[in-house]
């Protein structure tokens, strides 16, 4: 039974921990100064970003660009509201984290 439990506890940590990682992630790179996961802030609410892009092939490479570039550079506001752009992340979050970031907000931020 403690084998069972443990396997539980196990799998649950290897589930959640990337979710919280790239939470982290997020934090760490500023993303969440003007994003959170369900609230528009300055920027949209990841979770609306997942719905605009759901089924979009496209979407993770334009939101790589979008998120490296800045939105200025990459086709401007797309978004209801004052066009507030986006900064650039080049030379400021590594284009790996920024694919991990894309990929989690792309799942809708959980």
């Amino acid at each position: 039974m403690k084998l069972l439990y443990a396997t539980v506890i196990a799998a649950t940590v290897l589930v959640a921990t990337p979710a919280l990682a790239n939470k982290d992630l997020a934090t760490k790179s500023g993303c969440l100064a003007c994003h959170q996961a369900d609230k528009k802030v300055v920027g949209p609410a990841y979770r609306d970003v997942a719905k605009k892009y759901a089924g979009d092939k496209a979407a993770e490479a334009m939101l790589f660009d979008r998120v490296k570039k800045g939105s200025a550079a990459t086709g401007g506001n797309k978004w209801p509201g004052p066009p507030i752009p986006m900064p650039p992340n080049e030379g400021t979050v590594k284009d790996d984290d920024i694919k991990v970031l894309v990929k989690w907000i792309l799942a809708g931020a959980h």
